[in-house]
């Protein structure tokens, strides 16, 4: 994004309705309605009386959401139930071109969705912050935001959008979904199940940690404060994510035995280098009485 384009849109201010307003949802409309811009907000939860605090409208009327004449819809729901979300909103009510923009972690996913389901008149953006309520609790300066303008034509609306992320000081990746979701399969796949591994360990802080046990228990509680249907759906819906190391294509499954696997050879190293040891003090031992 060129510094004169950023400049030129750094006062405007938008009119964005906020589809699902979990966790996730509230820590981006606090940042987006500091900046100045109008949010309405809504979900399957009530979340009116936390609306009325944070001075966004709260729908519970998806008719009513829908014809709010906004410039952007910003899809914050699960992936796992994102399809029933857009299938349930009353798109032919839409009075003019609106920015449909996802937060989801699997990108191919839900273009595919978006294309599928939205009027061709809408426009498309699909992006991944790659941080959350937990990374960017103290600022977003120098996290990552990738974004692909998958079908957009009005650029005014799109790049005004991508500011509110720039202006906080995030590095911009535009990016394929596809590319996207080749990257991240294995990082996620290996830091999420990992970090679940930790939990059912049972693993705590002792009071002689070390940094590198202070980085395990740190995976451990973002792994785990994510949602379970996350983590499933960042496997079932990202085609990527069965690919072993070496670009071999396993299912799931395939890949939990791997990891297995592996931790199993980690644990006859143990064994095997303890027993080398004993052998060579026996040896020296043997020497020392002859």
């Amino acid at each position: 994004m060129s510094s004169s384009s950023s400049s030129s849109l750094s006062s405007q201010t938008l009119k964005i309705g906020l589809v699902g307003f979990g966790n996730f949802g509230q820590f981006l409309a606090k940042t987006i309605v500091k900046q100045g811009h109008t949010i309405r907000a809504t979900s399957r939860t009530d979340y009116s009386q936390l609306c009325d605090e944070l001075g966004i409208s709260f729908f519970r009327d998806a008719l009513a959401f829908v014809e709010a004449d906004n410039d952007v819809i910003l899809i914050c729901t699960s992936i796992v139930s994102l399809s029933e979300v857009l299938n349930s909103m009353p798109l032919r009510h839409l009075k003019r071109r609106t920015l449909f923009v996802d937060v989801l972690s699997v990108k191919e996913h839900a273009r595919n969705l978006l294309l599928q389901v939205l009027p061709e008149q809408m426009d498309v953006l699909c992006t991944h912050p790659m941080f959350g309520p937990e990374s960017g609790k103290n600022g977003w300066i120098g996290l990552s935001f990738m974004y692909d303008k998958v079908r957009v034509r009005d650029e005014l609306t799109c790049l005004s959008f991508l500011r509110i992320f720039e202006t906080e000081g995030c590095r911009m990746m535009e990016m394929s979904c596809e590319e996207h979701d080749k990257q991240a399969a294995r990082s996620q796949f290996l830091s999420h199940v990992i970090g679940r591994i930790l939990s059912e360990m049972g693993i705590e802080s002792t009071s002689i940690n070390t940094k590198s046990f202070e980085t395990l228990l740190k995976l451990k509680e973002s792994s785990t404060n994510d949602s379970f249907d996350l983590f499933s759906g960042l496997f079932t819906h990202n085609r990527f994510a069965q690919q072993e190391i070496e670009t071999t294509m396993l299912p799931p499954m395939m890949q939990l035995m791997t990891l297995e696997h592996s931790f199993e050879r980690v644990k006859q190293k143990l064994p095997k280098r303890m027993n080398g040891e004993q052998n060579h003090h026996q040896s020296n031992h043997g020497r020392d009485s002859c």
